[in-house]
């Protein structure tokens, strides 16, 4: 009896941290999605990156991005993409860190 209950303990502290994880994480913004692109490009831009690519499938835009090299020569970082995704009248930011979220979050409500 008290292994089965010692075992029950366990697991329910081992399920706690991944129920509360979040793979994706999501930002919604009702914005005009030319807006969101314009501010994306400029936080990135203000953080350090480079702006590679952006590609157009269907309502999302797909933004290729890398880390500049800062002047270190130890050349440019790997490429990364983050999607912004236009939902009726709503941007969604998917597969953004949360570094850049928050920048743009403060540029989008100003």
């Amino acid at each position: 009896m008290k292994r089965t209950l010692l075992i029950a303990a366990v697991l329910a502290l081992v399920a706690l941290p991944a129920a509360a994880q979040d793979r994706s994480p999501k930002r919604e913004f009702a914005i005009e999605p030319t807006r969101a692109m314009s501010v994306t490009r400029h936080v990135l831009v203000h953080q350090g990156y480079e702006v590679v690519r952006v590609e157009t499938r269907g309502n999302d835009r797909i933004v290729y991005y890398r880390r500049g090299d800062m002047g270190r020569g130890k050349g440019k970082g790997p490429l990364v993409k983050m999607i912004i995704r236009r939902v009726q009248n709503r941007v969604v930011f998917v597969d953004t860190p949360n570094a850049i979220l928050v920048d743009v979050n403060v540029k989008l409500q100003s």
